[in-house]
């Protein structure tokens, strides 16, 4: 029995509809909403959520958060998720987003002053800062600064980068 190229054409067309358009199905089949474009002119600077190793960057008008290693956006009931603040990105189902998220506080959004974490030193540290708990220890909770300066509250203290390295390499 010979086969018509038609219905071979047919089948191959239905399955890459399938296989692009698969990502875009979310809970129960519906549809995912697509995520508005997110435009950060500049890496934002984040502040740790109390209690967790959740940073959020307060800065940026949605919301935007780094957890483990990537970045993840919530948007119309579902998430997203990247590996660059930027994008691109991509759809995760609903039992891949980590609990932490899931349950952060009300609230979570707003900073006390002087709390910002640099991009810069949150992408250098964050591994190390998670495996040492480094936010658990007394007096952690303040952001590390340009230079090895701790910020607390709105004040500035000298503390000569201990244990945060010897700098960026400038200059050597």
């Amino acid at each position: 029995m010979q086969r018509r190229p038609g219905y071979l054409f047919i089948a191959r067309l239905l399955f890459f509809i399938v296989v692009l358009f698969a990502p875009l199905v979310g809970r129960a089949g519906l549809p995912v909403p697509p995520l508005p474009p997110l435009i950060v002119p500049v890496p934002p600077p984040v502040i740790l959520v109390p209690g967790t190793y959740v940073y959020v960057a307060p800065d940026v008008e949605v919301d935007l958060l780094f957890y483990h290693g990537y970045w993840y956006r919530p948007y119309g009931g579902v998430w997203y998720r990247s590996s660059y603040y930027g994008g691109p990105w991509g759809f995760i189902a609903a039992r891949s987003v980590p609990r932490v998220l899931i349950n952060l506080p009300p609230g979570y959004r707003h900073a006390p002053p002087g709390q910002r974490i640099p991009y810069g030193q949150l992408k250098k540290n964050w591994r190390n800062w998670e495996q040492e708990r480094h936010w658990d220890k007394p007096g952690k909770h303040e952001a590390v600064g340009k230079k090895g300066k701790r910020k607390r509250g709105s004040e500035v203290e000298e503390g000569g980068g201990g244990e945060h390295g010897r700098g960026h390499g400038r200059g050597r």
